[in-house]
């Protein structure tokens, strides 16, 4: 165990340069995140071992690309593996096919979150993140060269000094609460059940069927075990902190529906709400949010999960940046304004599914319209580009810029000298990225004093017709940064030098 030190800023060594409190989807992918950027990472968890529940069931397009870009997607059986990867999704509970878009699909289907929790803390953990269970975060003091970070602990209360704290620690986030950020929003109006139910017999209703009681949901996740949503009309959402009885389940289950399932049991047992809520900033000084202490909505989709481990690999090469000493701190405020909008986004279409797949009688008309709409595809592309987060364009570049910019980089199949390899893989070991495409010389000169952070490849198209290739259209270099977006592209070397500064600090020697 790390030497620990209490007090305020100043004198004290640091145990980390990070310490990251909540070890869910969010907390274990931004310390692996930080460890491939070479920043040394604590993780603190209250639990003693993963509760095995799995709130969520699968993760969308986007997620799908930022798992594949670490070279994660084959712990989850893909790809080419036992993967389920679903062209179908939904906007409210009405379904169709997301393909509309070129090469997008909704994203991976029946994923419990304990193998994606499981996945990724043997990542992080392999790749040297500290990761302390029954460690609870208690409260943190900051000061000018760091923060002070008191848990309680089974030995009693330990402090641990970092340069920063990140607050992944669910919607109740104790972190979130102890900064003092503000988290406006809307209250909850109605609660809802979630549980893994044993033994009912349940006929699929993968999609929910409403009902004059409420709405109900039910899909198989292995013999005899299915996975339930019950939402009963006029129930306000339960003021409690502890789980929901099966007891309940079956009683709402049988108002609702009429079907006894008291003879059956369950797995565990949960509820959400509708409460929506996001943060008015995502950092204050040296704490920051990312996940569910960020932002908190109704459930749909996935997209919770999504946005989390997203939030991640936004903040993480940068935090490492930071920590590591060739980025300034203002890096950091990137954070804030790339992601803020996209969790205002998240909050407006789950609220708007919320209202249109839960909501009583009142809503038929406008189910009955969003069914009409959804039948032009101009709509369903842009349902399914909102849903899936394969939409997002971070606001920099300028309007000049290529319309790559600001863009996740396309997965694009490359030859590359001594063989084969694709713009996903380039990416494995978070660094930027320098894409030649008809070896230019003088681009990587510009790019030499970054060397260490930059690798420049030159490389050919693979399939230079594929629509993944038509995005490059106007341009043969491509500038990406660790988490995949693209941060300059062109035909020309114009530009370069100072996007290279821009997103990759001061250079490190002189060209």
């Amino acid at each position: 165990m790390q030497s620990e030190a209490a007090g305020g800023a100043g004198g004290a060594a640091l145990d980390a340069d990070v310490i990251i409190v909540g070890a869910g989807p969010a907390g274990l992918m931004l310390a692996g995140e930080l460890r491939l950027g070479g920043a040394k990472v604590i993780v603190l968890e209250r639990l003693l071992q993963p509760t095995g529940q799995s709130r969520g069931l699968g993760f969308t397009a986007r997620a799908m690309e930022v798992f594949d870009q670490r070279g994660l997607l084959p712990a989850f059986g893909g790809p080419n593996g036992t993967l389920e990867i679903s062209p179908l999704g939904h906007f409210g509970g009405i379904q169709f096919d997301f393909t509309v878009l070129e090469g997008s699909h909704f994203g991976a289907r029946g994923i419990l979150q304990s193998l994606t929790e499981s996945v990724l803390e043997q990542w992080a953990v392999g790749l040297g993140a500290d990761l302390r269970r029954g460690w609870e975060f208690l409260e943190f003091g900051e000061g000018e060269g760091g923060v002070t970070v008191t848990a309680g602990t089974a030995d009693g209360v330990r402090h641990l000094r970092a340069s920063y704290l990140v607050g992944c620690d669910g919607g109740h986030s104790a972190v979130r609460k102890a900064a003092g950020f503000e988290f406006p929003g809307t209250n909850a109006t109605r609660g809802m059940y979630l549980a893994d139910v044993v033994g009912c017999g349940l006929r699929p209703r993968f999609l929910g069927e409403r009902l004059p009681g409420g709405m109900i949901m039910a899909a198989p996740l292995r013999e005899g075990v299915d996975r339930v949503i019950v939402v009963e009309n006029g129930t306000p959402a339960p003021d409690r902190s502890e789980s929901p009885s099966f007891a309940e389940i079956a009683g709402a289950w049988e108002r609702i529906t009429g079907e006894d399932i008291s003879g059956g049991s369950a797995d565990w047992v949960s509820w959400f709400s509708d409460a929506t809520r996001q943060v008015t900033e995502y950092r204050r000084g040296r704490v920051l949010l990312a996940g569910d202490a960020a932002h908190v909505h109704l459930p749909a989709g996935g997209q919770g999960l999504s946005t989390g481990v997203q939030d991640a690999a936004n903040l993480g090469w940068k935090l490492a940046a930071v920590v590591t000493g060739w980025a300034p701190q203002e890096l950091l405020d990137t954070y804030h304004g790339e992601r803020h909008p996209v969790g205002k986004r998240l909050l407006m279409n789950t609220a708007a599914q919320g209202m249109i797949f839960v909501g009583g009688p009142e809503m038929d008309p406008i189910r009955a319209m969003f069914t009409e709409l959804i039948d032009h595809e101009e709509v369903r592309r842009h349902l399914s580009g909102i849903v899936s987060h394969v939409d997002i364009r971070y606001p920099y570049g300028g309007p000049d810029a290529h319309p790559l910019v600001g863009r996740r980089m396309p997965h694009l199949d490359l030859t590359v000298a001594g063989g084969t390899s694709s713009t996903t893989e380039l990416l494995h070991p978070a660094q930027g990225v320098l894409l030649d495409l008809v070896g230019d010389p003088a681009l990587r000169g510009v790019a030499a004093p970054w060397k260490s952070r930059v690798v420049p490849v030159a490389a050919a198209l693979a399939d230079s017709d594929s629509p993944a290739a038509a995005e490059l259209t106007g341009a043969t270099a491509v500038l990406i940064r660790p988490d995949g977006h693209v941060v300059w592209a062109s035909a020309e070397g114009d530009g370069l030098a100072a996007a290279l500064e821009r997103w990759f600090g001061a250079p490190e020697t002189s060209a």
